[in-house]
């Protein structure tokens, strides 16, 4: 028999079986699909040696007038905006005690200094920053007590424990005279109440750590015990900020990095400001901040109480007045189907609000009303506040059981892998979706957690434009796509990447790299095919004098048995054919990267895959 080309059709198909999907494509790993051809991701690197604290689980990006580069940085623990290669602490200051308020105690050969301050309001891993203190007498010094802290543990409501350092990180221990309080002076100031990196899904026993509440009463939800999620947006150059189910905040472009974001209902000027929100989002083209979310009023002030369908907005051009007047278009309204706003994104003229069953469209319409509310759709409600991504094409988001695009109405995505990620994800750990965009590929994405994970190890890719899906391996807690920089950002492991450059992890090759074929025979597979030559056809990107991929051939005799690999082929962009003894009834072709770590020629790789040939026949079963 001639040659037979070895061309799959575009995308990955797992709604079926291997063998059903025979002439497609099962399987694959940082590979995507251009013009229907499988090539290799682009690759990332870190984009400053820096860190964070913290997991990051929203990024924002803007320019001041000036012309300096901005980028929001929400984690679990702080606040940072980077300018440069700096993560700059901007976490809000929750309080601040009058000086002798704090007070510290130490005991001989421990590192554990205890902190005395009545009603505190702080929960483990927050963050507090001494000063004013006096040395404790011996090696806990002055300097050692004033700097910043994270709490070890909670004590009870007026005590908690800190681990005594210097300014390095370096533990310090007490000694016998250490017997000083640090004086009358000292003064406390504390963050943000931190939040969790782990998503709970309900009230009751077991929802805080270890030794935190009170033994014997079942916690109940607030923004310390929950996944943290930031939300941000800009009004003017100044950045808004808001910890989902806690409190907004404002920070000053003009005041620089060295300060810290405060709270809007504290502003001077602030009127009817909402004290707590899910999340909030500038409407760019009318100027009005809408809070999602919000705090009712009640008289002449907020409750404090989170109602969590109603939507208030601020007077145009006004982020600090919220009070509804004759004069003005702040407002309010409420949401009717549903139990709680998930997520809200912008879109072209509108803005799109989810709730847990339904699909609003929030759209300016001007005065009396300000803002008229349509709903567009029931059913169809958001599996995360940050599952929704705005494409050039539509809206797509993701559901807790389908994948959907509003373009004006809501449409079902067709998916031909939905079995494949609903069946293999976690979903107690569903607040930690999101979207994300890569506009310069056509493409839109979920990251999301397996089944057997609480953190972020899988995504699963959309392209527009070529209307196909495919999968892989991937932890990145936060994306932004390309904008004010002209590629896409990540975040991952207190570090921050720079994605599609060059096709490397971050200076070594990148490691499992491929894709696989569905089964395919002769015939319907009533005979045993030879196969005994590939003749490859690739493309290799960058580095193609020292390029090489493997080529395995995997076969089996009946779709029940497992696959076996019969040989692995590696092919340089030189190599004309390479040789095989396959013998079996169903064959598959695996493509995959080099990954020998050792070897530096793997380093700056790309390819994309043609249109290679196999010399196969049919053939006896010996």
């Amino acid at each position: 028999m001639p040659l037979q080309k070895a061309v799959f059709r575009p995308g990955i198909n797992r709604e079926g079986t291997a063998y059903d999907n025979e002439g497609g494509w099962f399987d694959c790993n940082l590979v995507r699909f251009r013009k229907g051809r499988p090539e290799k991701f682009g690759g990332w690197e870190k984009l400053t040696e820096n860190t964070y604290l913290g997991t990051a689980r929203a990024l924002h990006a803007w320019i001041a007038l000036e012309g300096t580069k901005y980028l929001g940085v929400g984690t679990h623990l702080k606040y940072y905006v980077q300018d440069g290669s700096a993560f700059n602490d901007i976490t809000p200051i929750r309080s601040t005690t009058s000086a002798g308020d704090v007070t510290f105690s130490a005991a001989n050969g421990s590192s554990e200094i205890t902190v005395a301050d009545t009603a505190h309001g702080a929960v483990k891993n927050d963050f507090v920053t001494f000063s004013g203190a006096a040395s404790l007498g011996g090696n806990v010094t002055a300097a050692i007590l004033n700097q910043e802290y994270q709490i070890d543990s909670i004590v009870n409501a007026n005590s908690y424990k800190i681990t005594a350092k210097d300014s390095s990180g370096t533990t310090i221990t007490a000694n016998a005279s250490d017997s000083g309080n640090g004086g009358s002076s000292v003064v406390g100031a504390y963050q943000v109440n931190v939040g969790l990196d782990v998503y709970i899904p309900g009230t009751g026993w077991g929802l805080n750590g270890w030794g935190e509440g009170a033994f014997g009463q079942a916690a109940a939800l607030s923004s310390t015990n929950q996944l943290r999620i930031w939300t941000h947006d800009n009004f003017g150059e100044d950045l808004i900020i808001n910890q989902r189910n806690d409190g907004i905040f404002r920070w000053l472009e003009s005041g620089g990095t060295s300060t810290r974001a405060v709270e809007l209902s504290q502003v001077s000027g602030a009127n009817l400001v909402p004290t707590k929100a899910l999340q909030v989002i500038t409407s760019e083209v009318d100027r009005h901040l809408i809070v999602l979310g919000a705090d009712p009023i009640s008289g002449t002030s907020r409750t404090g109480t989170i109602d969590p369908m109603l939507i208030a907005f601020s007077d145009q051009e006004n982020a600090l007045e919220f009070e509804p007047k004759a004069t003005n278009t702040a407002g309010s309204l409420r949401l009717s189907s549903g139990s709680s706003i998930i997520g809200a994104v912008k879109a072209r003229q509108e803005v799109l609000v989810w709730t847990d069953t339904a699909l609003y469209s929030m759209q300016f319409v001007g005065p009396p009303f300000t803002f008229a509310v349509n709903l567009i759709n029931e059913g169809t409600g958001l599996v995360a506040p940050k599952a929704a991504v705005t494409a050039p094409s539509a809206v797509y988001f993701m559901s807790y059981n389908n994948f959907y695009f509003y373009n004006g109405s809501v449409n079902t995505l067709p998916c031909s892998v939905h079995n494949y990620v609903f069946n293999d994800i976690n979903l107690t750990q569903s607040f930690k979706i999101h979207a994300f965009t890569i506009k310069d590929k056509n493409e839109v994405g979920w990251f999301y957690c397996s089944a057997n994970s609480e953190t972020i190890d899988r995504y699963v890719i959309y392209n527009y434009e070529e209307r196909l899906w495919f999968f892989g391996q991937l932890n990145r807690t936060a994306w932004l796509d390309s904008g004010i920089e002209n590629y896409p950002r990540a975040t991952a492991s207190g570090l921050l990447f720079r994605h599609e450059q060059g096709f490397d992890d971050d200076g070594s090759p990148m490691t499992g790299v491929f894709i696989e074929s569905s089964d395919f025979d002769l015939g319907d597979g009533d005979q045993f095919a030879f196969a005994r030559r590939i003749i490859p056809d690739f493309k290799f990107i960058e580095n193609e004098n020292n390029g090489s991929v493997n080529i395995v051939v995997k076969t089996r005799n009946f779709p029940g048995d497992s696959l076996a690999t019969n040989s692995t082929n590696e092919i340089a962009s030189t190599t004309q054919q390479s040789f095989i003894r396959a013998r079996a009834r169903q064959m598959a072709l695996r493509f995959e990267s080099n990954d020998d770590a050792s070897d530096d020629g793997n380093l700056g790789i790309g390819w994309r895959l043609g249109a290679t040939r196999i010399d196969i026949k049919a053939d006896g079963k010996r």
